[in-house]
Order: structure tokens, then C-alpha cells, then sequence
């Protein structure tokens, strides 16, 4: 079965600033995959290119098959997209939101789209304007996923709900997931809910992605070091896998890609008094991944059809 989401060299400029560059992305059907980044890191620039809405400089990009820049319309009707925001023409109600959308689309699941109303209890002949930012999102799901699309390509959907409202809204996301052969792409900047929902992740670093592996696989890898000293800790040593390190008065801070028996060896030759290794959450193995300022970043890697486990 081929990718849903394929991308080959994938480059864009913007004056002489490298957004996105030489991208080799690839989101395997039926997955959920969190694309990550700080701000500035291209993630918006990559989703925009893989919907057309901009021109790459060059590489190539395809959505479930097809060339994205010459997507037909049969397939077009198979995605779908919730851009950050939720933007939408103010002036309707919801109803005549759903009756605009659908006229773009053969199908439509009208079933599913009442289902997703009611269970948010939103009001049909309410305006888009007078409705909140979470009804707002919630309306946008709703749309999203009436005509029942193969591919759905969200873009910081949580983004400014409130605690209640996000739960809600990834649970009915869950639910939709489990629908046999969806596959989605997320770009969030809130990392409790891509961890709760993607099982995959890819995480850009200006512009290149450095991390494109199983989500729990990540977390896994990635460790935190702290080494206390009698006195000033010496300087950690090159190695492989090493992130960054941090000293803070008698104390040693050491963050690792691919924890092992050879960087246990290499700490204990260093003499600390106490070592204290630290299992971290997506979003604490995010910040001490991406955080700078610091040296060259490992990049992890582990392809999504094979075992293979590879640092470079």
C-alpha cells in the first residue's frame, strides 16, 4: 500500500532563508503522524506545499498517490484539511456553513456530521461569529470529516481552547481515527496532544527533519543525565548521541540520544558523585531536543516498515 503523504527533496525559499530543506517525508496509510517544530521551523511552509497552496522551489510531493501540484478533483474530494484558526465565513450559520461545504463534495456522510453536532451540542441556525473559539473547532471537525476523506491534515487544531474543550475534541478525533484506513497528519505546537493521539512523529529543526520515528520510540531514546560532582564538574566528552550539556554550579546536566551501556561507561569514567537518569514525556524530550543554543543535533531515524534502529 502506497504512502498516504510522500515527499522527495522538498524545498522552499523565502528571499535567501531555507524554510524547508531537501524534505524526505513519508506518513504511512492508516497512521497518525505529529509533525513537530519551533516556531519558524517550516511546518506550516511544508503543510501549505503538500495542500498546493504553495509553490515548492523544488522536490516533490504527493498525497495519496498523486502529484500534489496536479491533484484531480476525485481525489482532492479525499482530504481534508483544518487549517489553524478555524477560518470561516462569519456571516453564516452553521447550516449554511454545512450546505456550503457540501457542495464541493460527491460524497457526503451527512449521518456522521449530525452525529458530530449533536454530541457537541451545537446549535445549527447559531452564527459562526457569535460562537466560540472551541465551537469554532468544532464545527471545523464536523466539516472535515463529513465527506468521509482517506487523508486528513490538521494544523494546530487546539490551538487557544480551553483544557475541556481540547479533551473533548481529540476524543471525537480518537474516535474518528479508529475508522479503518484514515489517515492523519497533525501539526501541533501543544505536545500532550499529539502524544496522545499520534503514534508517529517527525520533528523539524530549521527547516530539516531531524527526528522521524514511532512516537513512544522517541521518548524512549531520549534521556536526561543529571552527574553531581564534589566539585566543578568537568566538561562532558564528544560522543555520539550527545544533545546538549548543561552545568549548574556542582552539577552536571546531560542529555543523550540512544542511552546505552556506552555512554553508562563513559559517565562512570568521568567519577560523578551521584547519577540520576531521567525517563522524559513527549513534550520534555521535545524541549530538551530542540532547545539550543547547542552542537550539530543527532539525527534519529527508524523507518516506518522495518525494526531498524540508526543514529547518525
Amino acid at each position: 500500500m502506497p504512502d498516504a503523504i510522500s515527499t522527495s527533496g522538498l524545498t522552499k525559499y523565502y528571499g535567501q532563508r531555507c524554510v524547508v530543506n531537501s524534505l524526505d517525508l513519508r506518513v504511512p496509510t492508516g497512521s497518525v503522524y505529529g509533525l513537530l517544530g519551533r516556531n519558524g521551523s517550516g511546518k506550516s511552509t511544508t503543510l501549505k506545499m503538500l495542500l498546493g497552496f504553495v509553490k515548492p522551489d523544488r522536490g516533490s510531493a504527493s498525497l495519496l498517490g498523486e502529484d500534489a501540484t496536479t491533484l484531480p478533483a476525485a481525489t482532492k474530494a479525499k482530504v481534508a484539511y483544518i487549517a489553524e484558526g478555524h477560518p470561516f465565513i462569519r456571516w453564516m450559520s452553521i447550516d449554511e456553513a454545512v450546505r456550503f461545504t457540501r457542495s464541493f463534495y460527491p460524497h457526503w456522510n451527512g449521518e456522521l456530521l449530525d452525529q458530530i453536532l449533536d454530541h457537541f451540542a451545537l446549535p445549527r441556525r447559531a452564527k459562526i461569529r457569535k460562537l466560540s473559539n472551541g465551537q469554532r473547532a468544532q464545527v471545523s471537525l464536523a466539516l472535515a470529516v463529513a465527506p468521509d476523506p482517506e487523508l486528513l491534515i490538521l494544523d494546530d487544531p487546539t490551538l487557544g481552547l480551553d483544557t475541556v474543550v481540547r479533551r473533548d475534541f481529540l476524543e471525537s478525533l480518537i474516535q474518528i481515527i479508529q475508522r479503518e484506513g484514515r489517515t492523519i497528519l497533525i501539526s501541533s505546537h501543544i505536545l500532550a496532544d499529539v502524544e496522545r493521539v499520534a503514534d508517529r512523529i517527525g520533528i523539524l529543526v530549521d527547516g530539516v527533519l531531524r527526528v522521524d520515528c514511532p512516537t513512544d520510540y522517541f521518548k524512549l531514546s531520549l534521556r536526561k543525565v543529571i552527574l553531581e560532582f564534589a566539585a566543578e564538574p568537568p566538561a562532558f566528552p564528544a560522543c555520539d548521541g550527545l544533545v546538549s550539556t548543561w552545568r549548574v554550579g556542582n552539577r552536571l546536566e546531560v542529555v543523550l540520544v540512544g542511552y546505552g551501556t556506552r555512554h553508562e561507561q563513559l559517565i562512570e569514567s568521568l567519577e560523578p558523585v551521584s547519577v540520576d537518569v531521567l525517563e522524559l514525556n513527549l513534550e520534555d524530550a521535545f524541549i530538551e531536543y530542540t532547545r539550543g543554543p547547542r552542537r550539530s543535533l543527532p539525527l534519529l531515524n527508524v523507518e516506518a516498515r522495518h525494526d531498524e534502529r540508526t543514529y547518525a
